[in-house]
């Protein structure tokens, strides 16, 4: 039996996320993040006073790039204390001993943290963006396709299959607004010391307040933060990494509706999600065609609410100026909330690439229910004949729901509904009126198609702000 440590792969990251958000959230990539702020901070005490010389600061950035992962984990076996087994190292590669002065630990994670928070928010915001480019792209094709609209997954008043798009996509503006707003209003913990008072870096500052705020403010602008926390303990609060994810919830709430309805319309042979060449639905059917991308896109929304739930535990859960009992929490909640919706975003924008609507089916569809999904236009019209709304909408019942119990034991000519309904002395319309109604189906569709094209032309002007984002392309997925 063999005694080596197995090594258990991150699920998440190594089968689902991108490259990018991989090397945000790597080991390599955080301890490489942190020698950047080590540095930075180096470079901004030096600047206002501090003595450390030029060379050191040269060594350290000529050594920030060596990374030896078992080295420092064999060290940390030693020091039990994971930082300042990244300390020595550090040093030890540069020669000098002179990064993390007047630093805790805190102050160095919680900030490097809070950089990996910001940096993966930047790269989620510019695919959600090429997500909008997308839906809004196909609720413009689709603004004036006819469909049947289902509400309770039951046939209902037609709409367009552009709108239906729109829908899902309003309610993903709705939540890409608020990661907008999320990320201007993100505040750095800044530099705090172990309790929050500052005291470490004052005593390096002579207890200058003015080049503490000086030094403060270098640092917010290198990390590119727009504003620092003033009253800080040890921590940041924690109810700020919720919010942070369950900004991603939101997100994910559209384009797991989104894939729902298409997982739901693929099964009546109306869309596919997309079937490539070569690719198989199951290992047993060799027929079926499964809209397996969809399946995970609303799989991966589960996880994203597993991980708001986590996070939601050690909110408000801070003794006294802080602790760690958050730590276990964080290092698995936050990388894997950026992992699964990144993973979501991945997946989708395949399938928007690869999806299709058969649209001889939706036509064949809409025919079939047409005389029921008409009932509400029907009712009107009775009404401006002078029909009384009540006795109206109960007589159109009796006739619809007899039919369509009928239809399901036999099939029935649509006639026999127009029929019905011609020949009832409660509604004040002819059998002719109503194939008349029957034949222009567009006028039940109101201001569907103005909905699908209002919100292409709003996507239009988000992606101004975001030119680059129309040009993204996923990564290669399972």
């Amino acid at each position: 039996m063999s005694t080596e440590t197995p090594i258990i792969a991150d699920v998440l990251a190594n089968r689902y996320a991108s490259l990018a958000m991989k090397q945000i959230w790597s080991s390599s990539g955080k301890i490489l993040l942190e020698r950047e702020f080590w540095i930075a901070v180096m470079k901004a005490q030096k600047e206002l006073g501090i003595s450390i010389p030029q060379e050191a600061i040269q060594a350290y950035e000529k050594a920030k790039d060596t990374i030896d992962l078992e080295r420092i984990h064999q060290r940390e076996k030693i020091l039990r204390h994971d930082v300042k087994a990244r300390i020595e190292e550090f040093c030890d590669l540069a020669g000098y001993q002179h990064i993390h002065k007047g630093m805790t630990s805190r102050d160095l994670t919680d900030n490097v943290e809070q950089l990996q928070i910001q940096r993966s928010l930047q790269l989620i915001a510019t695919k959600y963006v090429a997500l909008l480019d997308q839906f809004a792209r196909h609720a413009k094709k689709y603004a004036s396709t006819l469909i049947v609209g289902r509400t309770h997954n039951a046939p209902a008043q037609p709409t367009t299959l552009g709108k239906r798009l729109a829908m899902f996509g309003e309610e993903m503006l709705i939540a890409f607004y608020r990661l907008e707003h999320l990320l201007e209003q993100y505040p750095l913990r800044g530099i705090q010391g172990a309790t929050g008072t500052q005291l470490d870096q004052l005593i390096l500052f002579e207890n200058d307040p003015k080049a503490l705020q000086q030094f403060i403010e270098r640092i917010r602008l290198h990390l590119g933060f727009s504003s620092v926390m003033n009253a800080v303990g040890q921590i940041y609060p924690r109810s700020l990494d919720h919010e942070v994810v369950h900004s991603l919830f939101q997100l994910s709430s559209g384009v797991s509706n989104f894939a729902k309805t298409l997982r739901l319309m693929a099964g009546h042979d109306l869309a596919t999600e997309g079937f490539i060449e070569g690719q198989v639905g199951s290992s047993a059917m060799p027929h079926k065609m499964n809209t397996r991308s969809c399946e995970r896109i609303n799989g991966f929304h589960v996880i994203i609410n597993g991980f708001v739930n986590m996070l939601m535990g050690i909110s408000g859960d801070q003794w006294y100026e802080g602790d760690v009992s958050c730590s276990v929490v964080r290092r698995v909640a936050l990388p894997g909330a950026f992992f699964a919706i990144d993973g979501q975003l991945e997946t989708t924008l395949t399938v928007m690439k690869e999806m299709g609507f058969y649209e001889a089916l939706l036509a064949e569809e809409l025919a079939k229910y047409l005389p029921f999904l008409a009932s509400t236009f029907i009712l009107m019209e009775g009404i401006k004949q002078g029909g009384q709304r009540e006795e109206l909408h109960k007589a159109i019942k009796e006739h619809t729901v007899n039919i369509a119990k009928q239809m399901r034991v036999s099939p029935k000519e649509i006639d026999d509904l127009t029929e019905k309904l011609g020949m009832d002395q409660r509604i004040p319309l002819t059998q002719e009126n109503i194939q008349q109604i029957l034949l222009t189906p567009q006028n039940f569709i109101a201001s569907a198609e103005q909905q699908a094209l209002a919100f292409h032309q709003e996507v239009s002007h988000l992606i101004k702000k975001y030119p680059t984002a129309t040009e993204y392309t996923p990564d290669l997925l399972l």
